[in-house]
């Protein structure tokens, strides 16, 4: 795969890389450059969560390594529910569901833990000097679409202070992340250079729509928006056949996203299974010629649910069945985890 081959798959289905050429240089020098991503431990692990996280298996057929932070502390700087004292259990709730939901074989990503490192002698001290040099409002716009922001405590404005300096402490040369935490990805090249660090190049991927359709976020706290990772197949079935999905229209369309932004990147391939009197079985190469044949209106929606969900409910088996053993882990993290 040369690097116009590579830079391609990188490319696929984000919104932003800053920079490209940044991106093509880096490739050129290094064989084996290195991503990571963040996962802040609060919630239930959903399809929101899987979309960003699958952008990974480009990244590793480009001959990127990646990473996966598991960040702990971020999630108790940021989320009142996520105590201190329950962060173990978050983090190991967090990468079962992660390893779970996808069969990962060659390049599964490397799991850190933030609290490993982020508790060190010199990070805290780079966090304090970035301290001196950012003002408030600097680090409230680099935070505003990424945590809560109402009423901002001291913790959120340090959220993306160490949110950049991650990208040093993980010895990475890339950030992957929705396009929500562009602020943040510009505040890490503009302070890692006053510490005298190199800047990284910063991937965005788009922000997915939720099951409810436009206007609604993927959110644990809005019921029917989302799918566990867990969910059972009855509820799987129940949310899918809900979705918002009209007949031909591509744009904020959860179901086809879902297929763009997991089954291709994962398996390369996807097939629905459909009566000869409908057209009967279809398989598809490419999310080009998936929407192509949707919005031709040669694909009922029904047809697509329903092969989504069967997708669905064989991908995330495992950590359907995990999780039926261990109800009791669910159960100690809080009533938000139960499916």
């Amino acid at each position: 795969m040369d690097i116009q081959e590579r830079v391609d798959l990188i490319k696929r289905n984000t919104t932003e890389v800053i920079t490209e050429n940044e991106l093509v240089e880096l490739l050129r020098t290094k064989s084996n450059p290195s991503i990571y991503i963040g996962r802040a431990t609060t919630g239930p692990l959903h399809l929101g969560h899987l979309i960003a996280i699958g952008k990974l298996f480009d990244f590793a057929k480009a001959g990127v390594k990646t990473k996966i932070l598991l960040a702990d502390v971020h999630a108790a700087m940021d989320d009142l529910k996520a105590k201190w004292e329950d962060l173990g259990a978050r983090v190991d709730y967090t990468r079962k569901c992660i390893e779970l939901a996808f069969n990962w074989k060659d390049g599964a990503p490397e799991f850190v833990r933030g609290s490993d490192y982020q508790l060190n002698k010199d990070y805290l001290l780079d966090v304090l000097k970035v301290s001196t040099m950012s003002t408030v409002d600097r680090a409230m716009r680099a935070a505003s679409e990424v945590t809560r922001m109402k009423n901002p405590k001291v913790s959120e404005l340090i959220y993306p202070i160490m949110q950049s300096l991650d990208e040093q402490y993980l010895d990475v040369d890339m950030q992957l992340g929705g396009s929500d935490q562009r602020h943040i990805f510009v505040f890490a090249r503009e302070y890692l250079p006053m510490l005298g660090y190199r800047k990284r190049v910063e991937v965005m991927t788009p922000l997915v729509s939720s099951l409810l359709g436009p206007g609604t976020k993927m959110s644990s706290s809005i019921p029917n928006s989302h799918i566990k990772v867990y969910d059972s197949e009855e509820s799987i079935k129940k949310k899918i056949n809900g979705a918002y999905c009209p007949d031909g229209v591509a744009q904020d369309n959860p179901i086809l996203q879902m297929v763009n932004f997991i089954v291709f990147p994962v398996d390369g391939r996807f097939r629905v299974s459909r009566p000869e009197k409908f057209g009967g079985d279809i398989e598809f190469n490419s999310y080009p010629e998936l929407e192509k044949t949707y919005t031709d209106r040669k694909l009922h929606p029904m047809d697509l649910k329903n092969a989504v969900s069967e997708y669905l409910i064989e991908r995330l088996k495992p950590a359907r069945e995990y999780f039926e053993k261990h109800r009791d882990i669910l159960e100690s993290l809080g009533p938000e985890f139960l499916p």
